[in-house]
Protein backbone atom coordinates (compact mmCIF):
# COMPACT_ATOMS: atom_id res chain seq x y z
CA UNK A 1 0.00 0.00 0.00
CA UNK A 2 1.11 3.48 -0.60
CA UNK A 3 1.20 6.15 1.98
CA UNK A 4 0.55 9.83 2.42
CA UNK A 5 3.81 10.32 4.21
CA UNK A 6 7.40 9.20 3.75
CA UNK A 7 7.32 5.46 3.00
CA UNK A 8 8.23 3.23 5.89
CA UNK A 9 10.56 0.29 5.47
CA UNK A 10 7.85 -2.26 6.18
CA UNK A 11 7.60 -5.13 3.78
CA UNK A 12 3.91 -5.88 3.79
CA UNK A 13 1.09 -4.36 1.87
CA UNK A 14 -1.96 -2.83 3.39
CA UNK A 15 -5.29 -4.55 3.05
CA UNK A 16 -8.86 -3.68 2.43
CA UNK A 17 -11.33 -1.56 4.19
CA UNK A 18 -14.94 -2.14 5.05
CA UNK A 19 -18.51 -1.04 4.87
CA UNK A 20 -21.07 1.00 3.13
CA UNK A 21 -24.04 -0.66 4.65
CA UNK A 22 -25.06 -3.83 6.36
CA UNK A 23 -27.23 -5.03 3.51
CA UNK A 24 -24.45 -4.65 0.94
CA UNK A 25 -21.94 -6.36 3.22
CA UNK A 26 -24.24 -9.30 3.87
CA UNK A 27 -25.03 -9.71 0.18
CA UNK A 28 -21.39 -9.72 -0.82
CA UNK A 29 -20.36 -12.12 1.93
CA UNK A 30 -23.16 -14.54 1.19
CA UNK A 31 -22.28 -14.83 -2.48
CA UNK A 32 -18.55 -14.96 -1.78
CA UNK A 33 -18.81 -18.28 0.01
CA UNK A 34 -20.88 -20.06 -2.64
CA UNK A 35 -19.27 -23.38 -3.47
CA UNK A 36 -17.22 -23.65 -0.28
CA UNK A 37 -19.16 -26.69 0.85
CA UNK A 38 -19.98 -28.17 -2.53
CA UNK A 39 -16.75 -30.08 -2.99
CA UNK A 40 -14.79 -29.47 0.21
CA UNK A 41 -15.40 -31.56 3.30
CA UNK A 42 -16.43 -29.86 6.55
CA UNK A 43 -12.98 -30.59 7.91
CA UNK A 44 -10.10 -29.41 5.69
CA UNK A 45 -7.70 -32.10 4.50
CA UNK A 46 -4.21 -31.39 5.88
CA UNK A 47 -2.37 -34.20 4.09
CA UNK A 48 -0.51 -31.81 1.84
CA UNK A 49 1.10 -30.14 4.84
CA UNK A 50 2.28 -33.35 6.48
CA UNK A 51 5.79 -33.14 5.07
CA UNK A 52 6.17 -29.67 6.51
CA UNK A 53 5.01 -30.93 9.88
CA UNK A 54 7.64 -33.63 9.71
CA UNK A 55 10.23 -30.88 9.23
CA UNK A 56 12.26 -32.71 6.62
CA UNK A 57 13.51 -29.43 5.16
CA UNK A 58 14.80 -30.81 1.85
CA UNK A 59 14.41 -29.12 -1.50
CA UNK A 60 12.79 -30.80 -4.46
CA UNK A 61 14.62 -29.52 -7.55
CA UNK A 62 12.98 -30.69 -10.80
CA UNK A 63 15.36 -31.11 -13.73
CA UNK A 64 14.10 -28.02 -15.56
CA UNK A 65 14.56 -25.81 -12.50
CA UNK A 66 17.94 -27.32 -11.77
CA UNK A 67 18.97 -26.41 -15.31
CA UNK A 68 17.69 -22.87 -14.88
CA UNK A 69 19.60 -22.46 -11.63
CA UNK A 70 22.80 -23.66 -13.29
CA UNK A 71 22.15 -21.36 -16.24
CA UNK A 72 22.34 -18.44 -13.81
CA UNK A 73 25.45 -19.73 -12.08
CA UNK A 74 23.62 -21.05 -9.04
CA UNK A 75 24.77 -24.33 -7.53
CA UNK A 76 21.80 -26.67 -6.97
CA UNK A 77 23.18 -28.30 -3.83
CA UNK A 78 23.99 -24.92 -2.33
CA UNK A 79 20.43 -23.78 -3.08
CA UNK A 80 19.07 -26.80 -1.19
CA UNK A 81 21.29 -25.94 1.76
CA UNK A 82 20.14 -22.33 1.94
CA UNK A 83 21.94 -20.72 -0.99
CA UNK A 84 18.66 -18.97 -1.84
CA UNK A 85 19.53 -16.54 0.96
CA UNK A 86 22.19 -14.94 -1.27
CA UNK A 87 20.65 -11.68 -2.43
CA UNK A 88 23.58 -10.35 -4.44
CA UNK A 89 22.02 -7.37 -6.21
CA UNK A 90 24.03 -8.05 -9.35
CA UNK A 91 22.61 -11.57 -9.60
CA UNK A 92 19.08 -10.94 -8.33
CA UNK A 93 16.93 -12.52 -11.06
CA UNK A 94 14.53 -9.94 -12.45
CA UNK A 95 13.36 -10.75 -15.97
CA UNK A 96 9.98 -12.40 -16.48
CA UNK A 97 11.63 -15.58 -17.77
CA UNK A 98 13.88 -15.90 -14.71
CA UNK A 99 11.37 -17.00 -12.07
CA UNK A 100 12.77 -19.90 -9.99
CA UNK A 101 10.98 -21.29 -6.93
CA UNK A 102 11.80 -24.94 -6.10
CA UNK A 103 9.90 -26.62 -3.28
CA UNK A 104 11.70 -26.77 0.06
CA UNK A 105 9.65 -29.05 2.29
CA UNK A 106 9.33 -27.94 5.88
CA UNK A 107 10.63 -24.40 5.30
CA UNK A 108 7.36 -22.62 6.07
CA UNK A 109 6.55 -23.88 9.55
CA UNK A 110 4.00 -22.09 11.79
CA UNK A 111 6.65 -20.14 13.71
CA UNK A 112 8.31 -18.95 10.49
CA UNK A 113 4.95 -17.87 9.11
CA UNK A 114 4.31 -15.84 12.25
CA UNK A 115 7.68 -14.13 11.89
CA UNK A 116 6.85 -12.84 8.39
CA UNK A 117 6.42 -9.08 8.17
CA UNK A 118 3.81 -7.29 6.08
CA UNK A 119 4.74 -6.41 2.52
CA UNK A 120 3.90 -2.72 2.42
CA UNK A 121 3.28 -0.30 -0.40
CA UNK A 122 2.75 3.14 1.05
CA UNK A 123 2.09 6.07 -1.24
CA UNK A 124 3.55 9.48 -0.46
CA UNK A 125 1.61 12.72 -0.25
CA UNK A 126 3.39 13.91 -3.38
CA UNK A 127 2.44 10.78 -5.31
CA UNK A 128 -1.15 10.88 -4.11
CA UNK A 129 -1.57 14.51 -5.13
CA UNK A 130 -0.11 14.03 -8.62
CA UNK A 131 -3.40 12.70 -9.94
CA UNK A 132 -5.56 15.56 -8.69
CA UNK A 133 -8.19 16.42 -11.23
CA UNK A 134 -8.56 12.74 -12.09
CA UNK A 135 -8.97 11.21 -8.64
CA UNK A 136 -12.23 11.45 -6.75
CA UNK A 137 -12.19 12.94 -3.23
CA UNK A 138 -10.71 10.75 -0.50
CA UNK A 139 -13.28 8.22 0.73
CA UNK A 140 -14.54 8.26 4.30
CA UNK A 141 -12.59 5.84 6.51
CA UNK A 142 -14.13 2.39 6.90
CA UNK A 143 -13.30 0.01 9.71
CA UNK A 144 -12.46 -3.54 8.61
CA UNK A 145 -14.67 -6.28 9.99
CA UNK A 146 -13.39 -9.67 11.15
CA UNK A 147 -14.52 -12.52 8.89
CA UNK A 148 -16.64 -15.28 10.40
CA UNK A 149 -14.96 -18.58 11.21
CA UNK A 150 -14.31 -21.15 9.95
CA UNK A 151 -13.12 -19.17 6.96
CA UNK A 152 -13.53 -22.05 4.51
CA UNK A 153 -17.29 -22.02 5.13
CA UNK A 154 -17.95 -18.28 5.40
CA UNK A 155 -15.55 -16.47 3.08
CA UNK A 156 -14.25 -16.48 -0.45
CA UNK A 157 -11.18 -18.77 -0.93
CA UNK A 158 -8.67 -16.27 0.45
CA UNK A 159 -5.34 -17.09 2.07
CA UNK A 160 -1.87 -15.83 2.81
CA UNK A 161 1.07 -15.53 0.40
CA UNK A 162 4.43 -16.00 2.13
CA UNK A 163 7.79 -15.23 0.53
CA UNK A 164 11.39 -14.39 1.32
CA UNK A 165 12.71 -10.93 0.50
CA UNK A 166 16.20 -9.51 1.04
CA UNK A 167 14.92 -8.23 4.40
CA UNK A 168 13.59 -11.62 5.52
CA UNK A 169 10.25 -13.48 5.54
CA UNK A 170 7.31 -11.38 4.33
CA UNK A 171 3.58 -11.89 3.81
CA UNK A 172 0.73 -10.78 1.55
CA UNK A 173 -2.75 -12.11 0.79
CA UNK A 174 -4.17 -13.95 -2.23
CA UNK A 175 -7.30 -15.58 -3.67
CA UNK A 176 -7.96 -18.90 -5.43
CA UNK A 177 -9.35 -18.10 -8.90
CA UNK A 178 -10.85 -20.36 -11.55
CA UNK A 179 -8.86 -21.66 -14.50
CA UNK A 180 -11.18 -21.29 -17.51
CA UNK A 181 -9.15 -23.78 -19.52
CA UNK A 182 -9.17 -26.40 -16.76
CA UNK A 183 -12.61 -26.14 -15.13
CA UNK A 184 -12.90 -27.53 -11.63
CA UNK A 185 -9.15 -28.14 -11.34
CA UNK A 186 -7.59 -24.72 -10.95
CA UNK A 187 -4.15 -24.24 -9.44
CA UNK A 188 -4.21 -20.47 -9.91
CA UNK A 189 -3.90 -17.80 -7.20
CA UNK A 190 -4.44 -14.07 -7.74
CA UNK A 191 -2.31 -11.61 -5.77
CA UNK A 192 -0.37 -8.35 -6.21
CA UNK A 193 2.73 -7.91 -8.36
CA UNK A 194 4.66 -6.46 -5.44
CA UNK A 195 4.07 -9.70 -3.52
CA UNK A 196 6.14 -11.68 -6.02
CA UNK A 197 8.54 -9.16 -7.62
CA UNK A 198 10.27 -6.06 -6.22
CA UNK A 199 9.71 -4.00 -9.37
CA UNK A 200 12.18 -1.83 -11.27
CA UNK A 201 14.95 -1.90 -8.68
CA UNK A 202 14.81 -5.58 -7.79
CA UNK A 203 13.78 -9.03 -8.89
CA UNK A 204 11.70 -12.08 -8.05
CA UNK A 205 11.17 -12.94 -4.41
CA UNK A 206 11.98 -16.46 -3.26
CA UNK A 207 10.23 -19.38 -1.56
CA UNK A 208 6.77 -18.11 -2.55
CA UNK A 209 4.02 -20.18 -0.91
CA UNK A 210 0.22 -19.82 -0.73
CA UNK A 211 -1.63 -20.98 2.39
CA UNK A 212 -5.41 -21.06 1.78
CA UNK A 213 -7.70 -20.35 4.75
CA UNK A 214 -4.72 -19.59 6.98
CA UNK A 215 -5.75 -20.00 10.64
CA UNK A 216 -9.18 -21.24 9.55
CA UNK A 217 -10.64 -21.11 13.06
CA UNK A 218 -9.42 -17.56 13.76
CA UNK A 219 -7.20 -18.37 16.73
CA UNK A 220 -5.54 -15.46 18.50
CA UNK A 221 -1.87 -14.66 17.93
CA UNK A 222 -1.05 -16.15 21.32
CA UNK A 223 -2.98 -19.34 20.54
CA UNK A 224 -1.21 -19.66 17.21
CA UNK A 225 2.08 -19.85 19.10
CA UNK A 226 1.08 -23.36 20.19
CA UNK A 227 -0.86 -24.35 17.07
CA UNK A 228 0.17 -27.29 14.90
CA UNK A 229 0.68 -27.19 11.14
CA UNK A 230 -2.82 -28.42 10.30
CA UNK A 231 -4.43 -25.68 12.41
CA UNK A 232 -2.35 -22.96 10.78
CA UNK A 233 -2.43 -24.38 7.24
CA UNK A 234 -5.57 -26.57 7.07
CA UNK A 235 -5.19 -27.20 3.33
CA UNK A 236 -1.41 -27.38 3.35
CA UNK A 237 1.29 -25.26 1.73
CA UNK A 238 1.10 -24.59 -2.01
CA UNK A 239 4.35 -23.61 -3.72
CA UNK A 240 4.36 -21.33 -6.74
CA UNK A 241 6.03 -23.29 -9.53
CA UNK A 242 5.44 -20.33 -11.81
CA UNK A 243 4.51 -16.68 -11.30
CA UNK A 244 3.51 -13.98 -13.77
CA UNK A 245 3.21 -10.27 -13.21
CA UNK A 246 2.91 -7.38 -15.64
CA UNK A 247 5.89 -5.98 -17.53
CA UNK A 248 4.76 -2.57 -16.30
CA UNK A 249 5.26 -3.70 -12.70
CA UNK A 250 8.61 -5.37 -13.42
CA UNK A 251 9.89 -2.23 -15.15
CA UNK A 252 8.17 0.56 -13.23
CA UNK A 253 7.12 -0.77 -9.84
CA UNK A 254 8.70 0.68 -6.70
CA UNK A 255 8.43 0.69 -2.91
CA UNK A 256 5.74 3.35 -3.21
CA UNK A 257 4.03 1.74 -6.18
CA UNK A 258 5.58 3.91 -8.88
CA UNK A 259 4.36 3.91 -12.47
CA UNK A 260 3.65 0.19 -12.14
CA UNK A 261 0.99 0.54 -9.43
CA UNK A 262 -1.91 0.54 -11.90
CA UNK A 263 -0.59 -2.82 -13.15
CA UNK A 264 0.22 -4.24 -9.72
CA UNK A 265 -1.28 -7.70 -10.11
CA UNK A 266 0.10 -11.22 -10.43
CA UNK A 267 -1.03 -14.80 -11.00
CA UNK A 268 0.63 -17.79 -9.34
CA UNK A 269 0.45 -21.37 -10.57
CA UNK A 270 0.86 -23.51 -7.47
CA UNK A 271 1.50 -27.14 -6.54
CA UNK A 272 1.01 -28.83 -3.16
CA UNK A 273 4.00 -29.59 -1.01
CA UNK A 274 2.52 -33.08 -0.79
CA UNK A 275 -0.39 -34.63 -2.72
CA UNK A 276 -1.79 -34.63 -6.24
CA UNK A 277 -5.20 -32.93 -6.07
CA UNK A 278 -5.63 -29.48 -7.59
CA UNK A 279 -5.99 -26.44 -5.36
CA UNK A 280 -9.61 -25.89 -6.37
CA UNK A 281 -10.50 -29.53 -5.65
CA UNK A 282 -8.73 -29.33 -2.30
CA UNK A 283 -10.35 -26.14 -0.98
CA UNK A 284 -13.66 -26.68 -2.77
CA UNK A 285 -13.96 -23.22 -4.27
CA UNK A 286 -12.49 -20.74 -6.76
CA UNK A 287 -13.70 -17.38 -8.05
CA UNK A 288 -14.18 -16.11 -11.58
CA UNK A 289 -12.14 -13.03 -12.53
CA UNK A 290 -13.95 -10.02 -14.03
CA UNK A 291 -11.72 -8.50 -16.72
CA UNK A 292 -14.31 -6.03 -17.96
CA UNK A 293 -12.65 -3.23 -15.94
CA UNK A 294 -15.93 -1.51 -15.08
CA UNK A 295 -15.73 2.13 -14.09
CA UNK A 296 -15.91 2.91 -10.39
CA UNK A 297 -19.45 4.24 -10.84
CA UNK A 298 -20.45 1.12 -12.74
CA UNK A 299 -18.95 -1.26 -10.21
CA UNK A 300 -21.06 0.10 -7.36
CA UNK A 301 -20.20 -1.83 -4.16
CA UNK A 302 -16.88 -3.66 -3.75
CA UNK A 303 -15.44 -5.66 -0.89
CA UNK A 304 -11.78 -6.32 -0.10
CA UNK A 305 -10.57 -9.33 1.88
CA UNK A 306 -7.17 -10.03 3.38
CA UNK A 307 -4.94 -10.60 6.39
CA UNK A 308 -3.72 -7.19 7.67
CA UNK A 309 -0.49 -7.67 9.61
CA UNK A 310 0.73 -4.22 10.67
CA UNK A 311 -0.60 -2.64 13.91
CA UNK A 312 -3.29 -2.55 15.12
CA UNK A 313 -3.67 -5.90 13.33
CA UNK A 314 -1.48 -8.96 13.91
CA UNK A 315 -1.83 -10.88 10.63
CA UNK A 316 -3.44 -13.81 12.41
CA UNK A 317 -7.03 -13.23 11.22
CA UNK A 318 -8.94 -12.51 8.03
CA UNK A 319 -10.73 -9.16 7.68
CA UNK A 320 -12.94 -7.51 5.07
CA UNK A 321 -14.00 -4.02 4.00
CA UNK A 322 -17.02 -3.14 1.87
CA UNK A 323 -17.46 0.28 0.26
CA UNK A 324 -18.56 2.12 -2.86
CA UNK A 325 -15.40 2.65 -4.96
CA UNK A 326 -14.12 5.91 -6.34
CA UNK A 327 -11.37 6.73 -8.85
CA UNK A 328 -7.72 7.14 -7.89
CA UNK A 329 -4.83 8.12 -10.17
CA UNK A 330 -1.13 8.60 -9.51
CA UNK A 331 -0.90 10.91 -12.52
CA UNK A 332 -3.03 12.02 -15.45
CA UNK A 333 -0.99 9.80 -17.77
CA UNK A 334 -1.58 6.56 -15.85
CA UNK A 335 -4.74 4.43 -15.76
CA UNK A 336 -7.13 5.13 -12.92
CA UNK A 337 -7.39 2.63 -10.08
CA UNK A 338 -10.28 1.78 -7.76
CA UNK A 339 -10.21 3.25 -4.25
CA UNK A 340 -12.30 2.39 -1.21
CA UNK A 341 -12.29 3.43 2.42
CA UNK A 342 -10.57 0.81 4.58
CA UNK A 343 -8.28 0.73 7.61
CA UNK A 344 -6.56 -2.55 6.80
CA UNK A 345 -2.79 -2.38 7.05
CA UNK A 346 0.19 -4.09 5.41
CA UNK A 347 -0.20 -7.82 4.84
CA UNK A 348 -3.56 -7.36 3.15
CA UNK A 349 -1.72 -6.50 -0.06
CA UNK A 350 -2.71 -8.80 -2.89
CA UNK A 351 -6.00 -9.70 -1.22
CA UNK A 352 -8.92 -9.93 -3.63
CA UNK A 353 -11.52 -7.27 -4.26
CA UNK A 354 -14.92 -8.71 -5.10
CA UNK A 355 -18.15 -7.44 -6.56
CA UNK A 356 -21.46 -9.17 -7.22
CA UNK A 357 -22.07 -9.82 -10.93
CA UNK A 358 -25.10 -11.74 -12.13
CA UNK A 359 -25.79 -12.92 -8.61
CA UNK A 360 -22.32 -14.24 -7.74
CA UNK A 361 -19.07 -12.82 -6.42
CA UNK A 362 -16.25 -12.27 -8.90
CA UNK A 363 -12.73 -10.97 -8.36
CA UNK A 364 -12.39 -7.49 -9.86
CA UNK A 365 -9.15 -6.14 -8.33
CA UNK A 366 -6.58 -6.65 -5.56
CA UNK A 367 -5.12 -4.49 -2.82
CA UNK A 368 -2.17 -2.51 -4.13
CA UNK A 369 -1.46 0.76 -2.33
CA UNK A 370 -2.73 2.93 0.51
CA UNK A 371 -1.81 5.89 2.73
CA UNK A 372 0.30 5.87 5.89
CA UNK A 373 -2.74 6.67 8.03
CA UNK A 374 -4.56 3.55 6.74
CA UNK A 375 -7.77 5.31 5.75
CA UNK A 376 -8.17 3.88 2.23
CA UNK A 377 -6.94 1.27 -0.22
CA UNK A 378 -6.45 1.35 -3.99
CA UNK A 379 -6.33 -1.49 -6.49
CA UNK A 380 -5.82 -1.82 -10.26
CA UNK A 381 -8.60 -2.14 -12.82
CA UNK A 382 -8.29 -5.51 -14.54
CA UNK A 383 -8.60 -5.12 -18.30
CA UNK A 384 -7.07 -6.62 -21.43
CA UNK A 385 -3.48 -6.68 -20.17
CA UNK A 386 -4.49 -8.53 -17.00
CA UNK A 387 -6.62 -10.98 -18.97
CA UNK A 388 -3.77 -11.72 -21.39
CA UNK A 389 -1.44 -12.46 -18.46
CA UNK A 390 -4.08 -14.74 -16.90
CA UNK A 391 -4.79 -16.58 -20.15
CA UNK A 392 -1.10 -17.14 -20.83
CA UNK A 393 -0.65 -18.59 -17.34
CA UNK A 394 -3.68 -20.85 -17.79
CA UNK A 395 -2.73 -22.13 -21.23
CA UNK A 396 0.97 -22.56 -20.51
CA UNK A 397 0.94 -23.95 -16.96
CA UNK A 398 -2.69 -24.82 -16.18
CA UNK A 399 -3.49 -28.48 -15.77
CA UNK A 400 0.04 -29.31 -14.60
Amino acid sequence: MRSTRTPASRRGRRTVLAATGLVAALALTATACNGSEDSASDKPDATSSQAAADGRGKAEIPADLAGKLKEHGIDVDRWKDGGWKDWNKDKWLSDAKDFVNPVIEGLWKPERMQSAEEADKTVTTKDASAGQGVSDPDPAPVRAQAEKTPYHRNAAPVGKVFFDSPDGPAVCSGTVVKDVNHPGKSNLVWTAGHCVHAGGNGGWYRNIVFVPAYNDLGKSEAELGNANQSEVAPYGNWWANWASTSNQWIQGGSETGGDGAAYDYAVLHVKPEQGAKSLEETVGAALDVDFSAPSAAEARTMGAWGYPAAPPYSGSKMFKCVDVPGRFALSASLPTMYRIGCDMTGGSSGGGWFRVLNGKSVLVSNTSIGPADNTWLAGPQLGRDAEALYQNMSKTYGGQ
